[in-house]
């Protein structure tokens, strides 16, 4: 074989194991789906105190992300399995300072939330039912160790992750990034003189600032979970720079959070992602699975440049390693 032939045979051969390097990383990067399933108060709805979804990596682990209260307990038979829960912030309506018995009890607007969990709260109910960790930042793992082991389970499932660190359980990384909210421990959850003092003087115990989550998928999925949140530069410069988040989970229920325009705001010029699923709307946003119009969520969905995905209850959305919706969006 010629000089000439020899070397127009080595750069075939080159390019096609570059070819074959980067098809065999696109494929490892697109292997399997995250699942995400919405566990709200009335089944194939979106509706006003629905927080809480599931996250199941294609290993099968299972991240419940603010339980609040539209989970029956550890009891739920939606809940199946839990590895981990994550906390966004202490307020009632995300760690469960109440919860519903059922789920389609009362309306979507004003689901019945009447079972007590004071002073544990849900979450740390469905922690020890499930023996799962608990994964939060700033000062609440100490306070959560408490509770499970006031509960009866084990204060080590409380872990910590403050900013710019990582943890990782059954090979989903987790790690906090900033929201701006308020995080103050209602005197309800606490017991004993203190929970009288603070009652009297109308201030909550401090555990810190309240967070956001960014997660990465085995199958290379980077989820931003916003929490309760306003508009953050680290939503450009950590959650899209740095961690590259294809999927968000965005708070969109204003006065309290960033409302629609503001959410669209961060969405489109700020994170950039590929999707985006709808949350803490506090609002009946559906009626027979569909968006009302007129509605917080409909604002959100006409203003945003990509996907904009209804979490309805019960329903199954799956997701590839790019942030695509490959089922059960509408």
């Amino acid at each position: 074989m010629s000089t000439r032939s020899t070397r127009r045979s080595n750069g075939f051969v080159a390019a096609a194991a570059c070819l074959i390097s980067i098809f065999s990383a696109s494929v490892l990067a697109d292997d399997g789906v995250v699942t995400v399933t919405p566990l709200g108060s009335h089944e194939g709805e979106f509706c006003g105190r629905d927080r809480a979804l599931i996250f199941e990596d294609p290993n099968g682990t299972r991240i419940l992300y603010d339980a609040g209260r539209t989970v029956a307990g550890p009891d739920d038979p939606r809940l199946g399995n839990i590895d981990v829960l994550l906390v966004s912030h202490m307020h009632g309506d995300h760690v469960g300072d109440r919860r519903i018995a059922k789920a389609n009890q009362g309306s979507c607007g004003a689901p019945d939330t009447s079972v007590a969990t004071l002073p544990q709260s849900n979450t740390v109910d469905i922690a020890v039912g499930k023996g799962a960790k608990i994964v939060t930042g700033s000062e609440m793992p100490a306070f959560f160790a408490a509770k499970l082991k006031s509960a009866g389970g084990d204060p080590a499932n409380s872990m910590l992750v403050r900013f710019g660190a990582e943890v990782q359980v059954g090979e989903v990384a987790m790690t906090t990034v900033p929201a701006v909210h308020s995080n103050g421990v209602a005197p309800s959850f606490l017991t004993g003189p203190l929970a009288e003092h603070l009652k009297a003087a109308g201030v909550g115990a401090s555990v810190g600032p309240p967070t956001g989550y960014v997660l990465t998928f085995t199958n290379g999925l980077v989820v931003y979970l916003s929490g309760d949140t306003g508009i953050t530069a680290e939503q450009e410069l950590v959650v899209r720079d740095h961690y590259g988040a294809e999927l968000v989970v965005m708070n969109i229920g204003d006065t309290y959070t960033t409302g629609p325009k503001e959410a669209a705001y961060v969405i489109n010029d700020l994170i950039k992602p590929k999707a985006v699923i709808a949350s803490h709307a506090n609002e009946a946003a559906t009626s027979g699975g569909a968006v009302i119009e007129g509605t917080r969520t409909a604002r959100f969905r006409e203003m945003v440049q990509v996907p904009v995905h209804v979490p309805l209850s019960g329903r199954n959305m799956a997701f590839d390693g790019n942030g695509r919706c490959t089922e059960g969006c509408d």
